[in-house]
């Protein structure tokens, strides 16, 4: 078997997608523990950045609010998303390629145009703006990224696996339960994840549901632009990015663990 050489070409192309793609992040990293205020350049280590992030209770609020609402908005949209998907993927009407559409059109509607529908829509439903339009507003445009994933997952399943339960006398509930639930588990987990990260990073449509008592961490670090920025975002954006690694390393070994035990068992059967 010929196992064709990646020319010099393509390594130097190579490497600048990655120079490109994590230049900034490094960056950003290294100007976190700069003593100087004025990201020019590197003046000495320091953590002064860090004990004055932890100091600030109004970006720990901000962060906390964040935290909650991402948190919140996921659950919601991981039930309304599931099981919308098993709706659609069990619906046999002609209708059903434009409810598919439907499903999916916050996604493409822009960000500005849905924050004026939902403030309009809230503004006349007399609801307070806060966190409860923000919980409902992050819902909306959260449930198409899981609906999407469920919905693909559905459609490689082997449908006599849900045959097989009902003949055995489980009924709908119990089947969904112990059979399509488990199966579609990972593309849940995985809409979710990716639905916390847009809750997480929402600027546009927070501010135009947002209410005047509270803060998202995406809003405090927007408006703060206008005052200038301060080495305390980069410090943030460090332990963020620092907790997400961690989490995608404890999730891979997780995995490899679980993976070497399963192999194991096929070696012993």
């Amino acid at each position: 078997m010929n196992v064709r050489k990646s020319s010099i070409w393509e390594r130097i192309y190579l490497g600048i997608m990655f120079l490109v793609m994590y230049l900034p992040i490094g960056v950003v990293i290294a100007f976190s523990f700069n003593e100087s205020k004025l990201p020019v350049r590197f003046t000495g280590f320091s953590l002064v950045w860090y004990e004055k992030l932890f100091a600030d209770h109004a970006m720990m609020e901000a962060l906390l609010n964040s935290l909650i609402l991402g948190v919140l908005s996921c659950l919601l949209s991981a039930v309304i998303g599931t099981l919308g998907a098993v709706g659609l993927s069990r619906t046999r009407w002609r209708s059903r390629g434009l409810m598919e559409y439907i499903s999916i059109l916050p996604l493409m509607i822009p960000e500005i145009i849905l924050g004026m529908v939902l403030m309009a829509f809230f503004y006349m439903l007399r609801l307070p703006f806060g966190m409860l339009t923000l919980l409902i507003g992050h819902t909306i445009f959260c449930v198409p990224y899981i609906l999407i994933e469920v919905k693909a997952r559905l459609e490689g399943l082997d449908p006599f696996l849900e045959e097989a339960a009902r003949d055995m006398g489980a009924g709908p509930l119990r089947t969904f339960r112990d059979v399509t639930l488990p199966l579609v588990m990972p593309a849940v987990l995985s809409g979710s994840l990716l639905a916390f990260a847009m809750s997480m990073d929402d600027v546009v449509i927070s501010i135009f549901i947002n209410g005047p008592r509270l803060s998202t961490l995406p809003i405090k670090v927007y408006t703060q632009i206008k005052t200038g920025v301060t080495p305390e975002i980069n410090a943030l954006c460090t332990i963020m990015l620092a907790a997400t690694v961690l989490a995608f390393a404890a999730w891979y070994l997780c995995k490899k663990l679980t993976g070497g035990k399963e192999e194991d068992e096929q070696q012993v059967d």
